[in-house]
């Protein structure tokens, strides 16, 4: 258990963060003293070079001035020596012969250096050199020198001095990353706690949004518009399910009464065919239901998939029309037409013809006799869409129904359907809506109360090139 709780200690965001810190920290502090260091050698390396050349251009000056009184050279080497006592300053003179004629302190072994004017490192020294021309040739040559060993210990003074700050900050970095971390990922730990409360039945508790607009909020943002869909589509989904249940109840329990009635005594022939009829009908409804019911489930989790096919569409309103004619002129309806030729859609032709068929079917069922039913079909080429409107003259839809007109189950005032017809189960209108949005296009209704309806469907034009060959669903 100890060693789950570590494991999960090591992985968290928090010690992570603050381990990327230190590593940060400990790299930037080993960069920083490595730099200072090198920085300071450098710097004290410079100035003991100019100390150096201008002690040996001053010794040049003094064998140039007393040359050849050599007891005066000496002299004044002896003073430059005693005035550097304290760096380990160290004075020569070289007669042409490169031989050592006069030296100062304890200078290292200095006979394989060069003797060409310069400075040079040599066994731990900084040494300078000055050659003293007389009369046009060398004479004498002067070397000034000094240990580095004062300059390397400034450098490891500060060094020290340094590496124990280092240290003290390494040992800081991991407690405040730590703490800082932990203030960092405080939101995320509040959106973690909020998520594991949130359950299927309760979608209402929203993540915490601080209005600093970083990532936090934006992530909670995201959740938050995440979590709105899912409660609406569970409410949806337990709504659909609720109301699938009831509209399967009735003609089940139909056809459980009619089989009852066959079982409860003997029946003659006429008899029974007219109960088998009967449960036939029941069982058609209930196969219309639940093939509508399927075609609604696909729609919510998008698995309706509209291949974009070029579509006739004036042939698929035609088909249409001539299909509902007979209907029409059944229950005494006038059946008017406006459409025009050689319009074209892009989509699936049979789902298309689906709208156009319950459409009209709707508006049939809610026209009385003597009425009349008028679809019109156009072309709006300027803003790149077909325009169906189907218009009856029938009760009108109230203004109170008009904005439930597609919702699933919705059936609105029992006046506007025809006593002789069944009421639907409140499907058809929501599935039009469903496919004329999968194919990008939008539907619409406006009615008036005692004058009638209509309903306007818009659908994208097929694009040029997808009007060449063969129409997807013209009639054979």
């Amino acid at each position: 258990m100890r060693f789950e709780h570590l494991e999960s200690f090591f992985r968290s965001l928090r010690f992570r963060l603050s381990a990327w810190n230190t590593a940060a920290v400990l790299l930037i502090v080993v960069a920083t003293l490595l730099g200072v260091r090198e920085a300071l050698r450098y710097t004290l390396i410079a100035e003991n070079d100019h100390v150096l050349v201008d002690d040996a251009n001053e010794v040049a000056l003094a064998v140039e001035r007393f040359y050849p009184d050599r007891d005066e050279i000496f002299n004044e080497m002896e003073r430059k020596a005693q005035a550097h006592l304290d760096r380990d300053l160290f004075v020569q003179l070289l007669d042409p012969d490169g031989k050592v004629v006069w030296t100062s302190g304890e200078p290292p072994d200095l006979s394989k250096a060069s003797t060409t004017t310069g400075l040079v490192s040599f066994d731990g020294y900084r040494v300078a050199t000055r050659q003293v021309e007389h009369d046009g040739l060398p004479d004498y040559t002067v070397r000034v020198g000094a240990s580095l060993d004062m300059i390397e210990n400034d450098v490891a003074k500060l060094s020290r001095l340094m590496m124990a700050a280092g240290a003290m900050i390494v040992f800081v970095a991991p407690l405040l990353g730590y703490f800082l971390a932990g203030r960092a990922t405080r939101p995320l730990a509040r959106i973690i706690t909020t998520a594991a409360r949130l359950r299927p039945s309760h979608l209402e508790e929203r993540l915490p949004i601080r209005g600093t607009g970083d990532e936090l909020d934006k992530l909670s943002l995201t959740i938050n518009r995440f979590l709105d869909l899912l409660r609406d589509y569970l409410e949806r989904n337990r709504e659909f399910v609720a109301n699938a249940a009831h509209e399967l109840r009735s003609p089940l329990a139909a056809l459980q009464s009619s089989v009852e009635v066959i079982l409860a005594s003997d029946r003659t022939v006429e008899e029974y065919q007219e109960t088998l009829g009967e449960i036939a009908d029941e069982c058609g409804q209930l196969g219309v239901l639940v093939n509508q019911l399927l075609l609604l489930a696909e729609t919510d989790i998008q698995r309706t998939v509209v291949t974009p096919r070029p579509v006739a569409f004036t042939r698929v309103v035609e088909r249409s029309l001539d299909m509902f004619r007979g209907v029409a002129e059944e229950r005494r309806i006038e059946l008017v037409d406006y459409v025009a030729d050689g319009i074209m859609a892009s989509g699936d032709a049979d789902r298309l013809r689906q709208v156009v068929n319950n459409l009209i079917d709707n508006a049939l069922k809610f026209t009385p006799a003597g009425g009349r039913l008028v679809v019109a079909l156009r072309s709006d080429d300027d803003v790149g869409q077909l325009a169906l409107m189907v218009t009856d003259t029938g009760p009108g839809i109230g203004p109170e129904d008009l904005p439930h007109v597609f919702d699933r189950f919705y059936r609105g005032d029992k006046s506007r359907h025809r006593e002789d017809l069944t009421a639907g189960n409140g499907l058809g209108l929501s599935i039009c809506q469903s496919i004329v949005e999968a194919h990008g296009g939008t539907i619409a209704v406006e009615s008036t109360l005692g004058r009638g309806t209509t309903f306007t469907v818009r659908l994208p034009l097929a694009a040029v090139d997808e009007r060449i060959g063969e129409p997807a669903g013209s009639p054979g």
